[in-house]
């Protein structure tokens, strides 16, 4: 009776939610991917570095120089340099928490044993956001170390960049798993990679957001990636102020909504 009343407690406190142990999910997917899909993932480290040799290093040497949101003149190199660096971020985050998840919950069915267990649905959300945060962090940490080798960072709160791409990862995985938790086909998850496309493309990301019509401006601005891009532009350009707690306010309600949505979806669907 006695090693069966903590369970019983917990089951009264936190009612089949949380058994405070995300971290066995996230240990099992970083087997998987040591062991099948270790090349695929590491691929992706080098999408970001590739852009930068183009466009910043290239095409920068024809560009010059480009004035940033807060009125300071920047190499392009160094003005893509961020904005990719969030691209990097999201990308990692984003890829795990959907595709893989959608395989997981959709075709392996993967969560309905993990749920049979003592794990609760908050463990699965919170161990499969990790390991997305996981991979959003290598590709993140990875190309920041080829910035700093291009001399790109250009103040030292260019440091506080890797927090803050920890955040930006955090909120794409959560959301992104939130939303994924609805998907049934194929055809559906390619919503997705049109959504991402046009954030890559127009989130200030080659371009000044001076540059578009005020219209355009707002629905930018309303973007998930742009509050990123601005976040880390502004900490390795040292354009550092309170403007920039904007930005992390919003990835903040990002990682909560996203959270309990995908904490309820999960219960809804295998907790009946």
């Amino acid at each position: 009776m006695d090693a069966v009343r903590p369970r019983v407690q917990r089951g009264i406190l936190l009612p089949s939610l949380y058994a405070g142990n995300a971290r066995a999910v996230m240990h099992r997917g970083w087997l998987v991917v040591a062991k099948t899909n270790w090349l695929i993932v590491l691929s992706g480290l080098f999408e970001p570095i590739l852009y930068l040799l183009a466009m910043g290093i290239g095409l920068g040497s024809l560009v010059g120089t480009v004035t940033t949101s807060t009125g300071a003149e920047v190499p392009y190199a160094a003005f893509i340099a961020p904005a990719l660096l969030a691209v990097a971020a999201m990308n990692g985050a984003v890829y795990d928490s959907t595709w893989n998840v959608f395989f997981k919950m959709n075709y392996g069915k993967l969560y309905q044993g993990m749920l049979a267990t003592s794990l609760g649905p908050l463990d699965v959300a919170l161990g499969e956001i990790m390991l997305a945060l996981a991979r959003g962090l290598l590709y993140a940490g990875g190309f920041m170390l080829v910035m700093q080798a291009f001399g790109l960072n250009l103040s030292l709160w260019a440091l506080l960049a890797l927090p803050a791409v920890v955040l930006i990862a955090f909120a794409f995985a959560s959301f992104g798993m939130a939303i994924t938790s609805y998907m049934k086909t194929f055809q559906q998850m390619d919503w997705i990679n049109f959504i991402m496309l046009p954030m890559f493309l127009f989130s200030a990301t080659f371009y000044p957001l001076s540059v578009y019509p005020v219209a355009i401006q707002w629905l930018i601005q309303a973007m998930p990636l742009w509050h990123g891009v601005e976040l880390v532009r502004g900490l390795t350009t040292g354009a550092v102020g309170p403007h920039l707690w904007w930005h992390v306010l919003y990835y903040v309600v990002m990682v909560l909504v996203g959270l309990t949505f995908t904490t309820r979806r999960l219960r809804a669907l295998f907790l009946r």
